[in-house]
């Protein structure tokens, strides 16, 4: 075992030698960057997976939610029910088109609490407001309670978007998670289910949306060629140089590529305050899809890892009293993902610092904050101190655990012996 490799979390954790190989053949393929099969190939496979009439492509899935609300014609003023503890990534799409993004309180598994939804429909229409849509999130690959809030859209006449970034391959009462709504996205950011660094996809079986769908992403431009070269470095720096050395120089050399712009950062500073910058919405590449189509190839392996490193973390810590397994209680309805497995503590700061001393990255921007990262501005995104309190006590005692496809088994136990000694 590499000592200087840290266990971690994020740092673009999906990427095997196959996605390296593949992303340095790319780089030497620049006529293959912007058009071609692939893009079609990556909507016809997300079509017969989910069983959906509609996919479209776009270079993120906050991309993907834009051209959602252009299909809705979410207008200035129209308000959309959303989640706290989300990403600002989900909120800024409905800020650019001066929508009202109305937040909605958490349960115990992190989704979208529908009591509060209900409630706070009800101050909504009082004050007069026009509501036309809620979206779900089914966080970390949890599905929420669909039966629920479905009826809840219904009654009040709201469009369900689901937000699909954390859960491909998640079920609720045997159907995939994006088809349970009237339309859908995904994402395959670096730190996804899959990813090709950057990436999402549209779906619908509403033919009046897909086709406003298809007229958005006609207009819609091509990434440049340098971002696109940025996105297919990623795997190769991050694998070749940054993460072999990381807790030496590694995380120096992340800084430098990412200030040189050699990469690109997951969430771009100006989106903590509430602005979209220039890369998105663009199409999807033709050679990021080539790496999301090898990504999609190996969803089941990912995803069956992913439950068996979970069911090792629930096993092991179970017993400790400082911890509280969020998703211990899962039913038989639910069939979750595990793109992380969240617990609840109240020495989260201190444990990922001591964490951090023994080369184990815990981290993941997923805490502190009911809008993640941490550091964005809250009142940019509309969100009122104290509106979504159980949000707020989550965020500031979640810890998240890695369980992509480099957690082995013994990796794992590091984890939890870490956590069973901790002082």
């Amino acid at each position: 075992m590499n000592p200087f490799k840290p266990i971690s979390i994020s740092l673009s954790p999906n990427t095997e030698r196959d996605d390296v190989l593949l992303a340095l053949k790319m780089v030497f393929q620049p006529n293959k960057w912007k058009k071609g099969k692939a893009i079609k190939e990556l909507e016809n496979k997300f079509e017969e997976y989910l069983n959906r009439k509609y996919a479209f492509s776009f270079n993120s899935g906050r991309s993907s939610l834009i051209a959602i609300l252009e299909a809705l014609e979410i207008k200035e003023n129209d308000v959309v029910f959303v989640q706290a503890f989300t990403c600002n990534v989900a909120i800024n799409p409905i800020l650019s088109k001066k929508a009202k993004p109305i937040f909605i309180d958490i349960d115990k598994t992190l989704n979208l609490d529908p009591n509060d939804l209900e409630q706070k429909i009800i101050s909504a229409k009082n004050k007069g407001k026009i509501l036309k849509a809620v979206m779900i999130q089914h966080t970390f690959g949890y599905p929420a309670q669909v039966d629920k809030i479905i009826d809840i859209a219904q009654r009040n006449n709201l469009i369900l978007i689901e937000d699909c970034a954390h859960s491909l391959g998640a079920r609720y009462k045997g159907k995939l998670c994006g088809t349970v709504g009237d339309i859908s996205f995904f994402s395959f950011g670096r730190d996804k289910i899959i990813s090709s660094v950057f990436g999402g996809i549209a779906t619908t079986d509403n033919s009046i949306f897909a086709k406003k769908l298809a007229e958005f992403q006609q207009k819609t431009k091509h990434p440049s060629k340098h971002w696109i070269l940025q996105q297919l470095m990623h795997p190769i720096l991050m694998n070749c140089f940054i993460l072999p050395c990381y807790s030496i120089l590694g995380k120096y050399f992340l800084f430098l590529f990412q200030k040189i712009r050699i990469l690109s950062k997951a969430v771009y500073r100006e989106e903590k305050r509430g602005i979209i910058p220039k890369y998105f919405p663009k199409q999807m590449s033709n050679a990021l899809a080539i790496l999301a189509l090898n990504q999609f190839r190996k969803l089941e392996k990912f995803n069956e890892h992913r439950k068996i490193i979970s069911n090792f973390y629930e096993k092991n810590l179970k017993e400790l009293n400082q911890f509280n397994l969020i998703f211990e209680t899962r039913g038989k309805e639910r069939e979750v993902v595990f793109m992380k497995y969240p617990i609840l503590t109240k020495n989260s700061d201190y444990i990922v610092k001591e964490a951090r001393n023994k080369n184990i990255m815990l981290n993941d921007g997923w805490r502190k904050s009911p809008i993640v990262p941490s550091d964005t501005k809250k009142e940019k995104m509309g969100y009122v101190e104290m509106s979504c309190p159980e949000a707020e006590k989550i965020a500031e005692n979640i810890l998240n655990l890695p369980t992509h496809i480099h957690i082995s088994i013994q990796n794992a136990q590091k984890i939890v012996n870490f956590l069973k000694n901790l002082k």
